[in-house]
């Protein structure tokens, strides 16, 4: 007997990433560093105790499974890597979420980074300081700094304190960079990314990421480049892509075509510097460098654009609604 689901019951039927929202706030001190910081997040909690959706087959096949529902830690790296005055970070818990959470790859700190380094971006432009001077001039992590160091390097980046001048044009490019220390105790990531975008259609195209990893010793490099790159490919997929969809009785994104993935054309050039490091112990490279992916891109489209971009994914559809409203305000003005 063979039971198989099918391609619409799959995306229809199972478990979803948790949703998440932040909300951050920051001052800066005069001389233009961080100086007080703060993270609001509302999360799903993950326990045994709460509301849930059973899985279909074994309520229908009369067995037991699990009571609640799982979400992975999805608290860490809410708070900068880079030293401030004063760092608060609260969690507001909810119950249960209008789909069966579970974990999915780098739970919460795809999320978690995303807000914090492009607002980590905001506050350098708001400083009128380069991206990576505004992060390395706080950083004190001597392995951070060297992934942000050597992703400078692999990228030729020159300081520029603000996004470019023709923001405005049809057609623009930009670069972006993010950095995470994965859960502030495992793999060092610094990733940048080159984009095109067109305000008219909505459409970004990455044309390049670059990527410093830092995971310790590495057993099996040429194992460690392939997950670097396959993190990097599937999150860039979310990120510009990937969104469930559903109204009040059923999930509607269950085909391609309402859930696309990337494509192997929109596949960009990928520069990957691994750093051996044979004195220090393995940290891991399953789930890291997913984690900078979505602030990268978004700071590169900042970069080209002039617009933030807080929600993901960053779909045709979504940015032409950012660009119309920049031109409105813009013409208010």
């Amino acid at each position: 007997m063979r039971v198989q689901w099918s391609r619409e019951e799959e995306l229809g039927w199972d478990p979803k990433g948790p949703p998440q929202m932040l909300d951050l706030r920051a001052t800066l001190t005069p001389e233009g560093h961080i100086d007080a910081w703060e993270t609001e997040m509302w999360l799903p909690r993950a326990t045994a105790n709460l509301e849930w959706v059973p899985l279909l087959s074994p309520l229908a096949a009369g067995l037991k499974q699990p009571v609640g529902q799982a979400t992975g830690l999805v608290t860490q790296n809410g708070d900068p890597s880079y030293a401030a005055n004063a760092v608060k970070v609260h969690v507001n818990w909810l119950g249960a979420a209008p789909l069966r959470p579970s974990n999915i790859r780098a739970p919460g700190k795809v999320a978690n980074g995303f807000a914090v380094e492009s607002f980590v971006d905001e506050l350098a432009a708001q400083a009128g300081v380069d991206p990576i001077e505004f992060r390395l001039r706080d950083l004190a992590n001597p392995r951070g700094r060297e992934v942000i160091e050597r992703l400078a390097k692999l990228m030729n980046w020159s300081p520029r304190p603000s996004p470019r001048a023709g923001a405005q044009r049809r057609l623009a490019s930009g670069r972006g960079m993010a950095y995470i220390h994965y859960k502030h105790n495992e793999t060092y990531v610094a990733m940048g990314m080159e984009v095109e975008v067109d305000r008219g259609s909505g459409e970004i195209r990455v044309t390049r990421v670059a990527c410093a990893h830092d995971c310790g010793l590495m057993i099996n490099p040429d194992n460690v480049r392939a997950q670097v790159e396959g993190n990097i490919l599937q999150t860039l997929s979310r990120t510009l892509h990937e969104e469930t969809t559903f109204d009040r009785s059923r999930v509607t994104s269950v085909n391609w075509t309402t859930y696309p993935l990337l494509r192997f054309p929109e596949v960009p050039r990928l520069d990957i510097d691994l750093i051996q490091r044979i004195d220090q112990p393995p940290l891991g490279a399953g789930e890291a460098a997913s984690s900078p992916v979505p602030a990268a891109l978004a700071n590169a489209v900042f970069d080209a654009t002039g617009v933030r971009a807080r929600t993901v994914p960053l779909t045709r559809v979504r940015m032409r609604a950012l660009f119309a409203q920049a031109s409105e305000k813009t013409a208010k003005i």
